[in-house]
């Protein structure tokens, strides 16, 4: 199976605090040449939710210019306002050139509301935005709201559901909402490191994880080498890498990603306009560490280091 590692791609932003779209050329074009066979730009990695409407636009916009084709960009298009409101802003996102427009569970519905208002303003959604492609993120932020395999079936079955960002940590559930996806235009991405290779191959479309913006080559490198059983001892080194760095890959994030991107071939900086982020010096020793132990394995595995 040809499963793809789909980058939850950063926003570089200026030491003033401005979008750096020099420095997003330059990261996208990072991605594409570490592996990337799709890219989710304006998700929660990219800040998204401190950008403006126009700098939302904007951002895909470049990326869109920059992939060039050579791979399926997907973007958030669901923000504030109602359910009409959204709708204009997935089709906005749709003219700038994405191969599908990403839909926030979380703000289709409050946490006191079921599934059955939820369900009803996604089909709304759906049948405001004519036959744009969309896909499903179970994103964190406002808050995590995750869906059911029968309730996600219910949209694939529509046949504008290409993709979902999981982010339920269960893989019962992952292997349920897989088997939910079977027949259709339909890829899983998993967002959790622990259950990578599981999901892989219970038949996820791929990864999305936060660890590709730390060392996109090893995700790229284990979403094709997953199931190699000659490779089993490398696939353990690289899983018991990424899983016993979990917690340091989290610590103040994104700036956390960008500084270690830094170290390797990216002139890009550490400001972030996420609120309560401090890379105090103890974190940063901690990424130096991080990065020393991720050449490394790079290297154990033949794979292009960058200095």
């Amino acid at each position: 199976m040809n499963t793809k590692f789909v980058p939850v791609m950063l926003t570089p932003f200026k030491v003033s605090g401005e979008v750096d779209y020099d420095c997003l050329t330059q990261l996208t074009e990072y991605y594409l040449k570490s592996g990337a066979q799709g890219l989710f730009a304006n998700c929660l990695s990219s800040e998204m939710y401190e950008l403006t409407e126009v700098e939302r636009l904007q951002v895909v916009k470049h990326v869109v210019k920059v992939a060039n084709g050579s791979v399926p960009v997907v973007a958030t298009g669901t923000f504030e306002g109602s359910i009409n409101e959204q709708a204009e802003f997935i089709k906005r996102m749709n003219d700038v050139g994405t191969q599908a427009v990403i839909i926030i569970t979380g703000l289709m519905a409050t946490q006191h509301e079921g599934e059955d208002v939820f369900n009803q303003r996604v089909f709304q959604l759906l049948n405001l935005t004519a036959n744009i492609p969309v896909g499903l993120y179970e994103c964190p932020v406002p808050y995590k709201r995750l869906l059911s395999p029968d309730q996600l079936k219910l949209f694939i079955d529509t046949g504008r559901v290409k993709y979902l960002k999981d982010t339920c940590l269960d893989l019962s559930q992952v292997k349920a909402k897989i088997r939910a996806g079977f027949g259709h235009d339909f890829g899983l991405y998993d967002a959790y490191m622990v259950n990578a290779v599981e999901s892989l191959k219970a038949g996820a479309a791929g990864l999305s994880c936060i660890q590709g913006n730390y060392f996109p080559e090893l995700i790229s490198w284990l979403c094709k080498n997953y199931d190699n059983d000659e490779l089993d001892t490398e696939v353990d080194k690289v899983m018991d890498f990424f899983v016993g760095n979990m917690d340091i890959m989290h610590n103040v994030y994104p700036i956390s990603a960008k500084y270690c991107l830094q170290k390797q071939v990216i002139n890009i900086s550490t400001t972030v306009r996420a609120p309560g982020k401090t890379f105090t010096s103890d974190v940063k020793n901690q990424i130096d560490a991080l990065y020393c132990k991720g050449l490394l394995l790079q290297k154990d595995l033949q794979l292009e280091v960058w200095p």
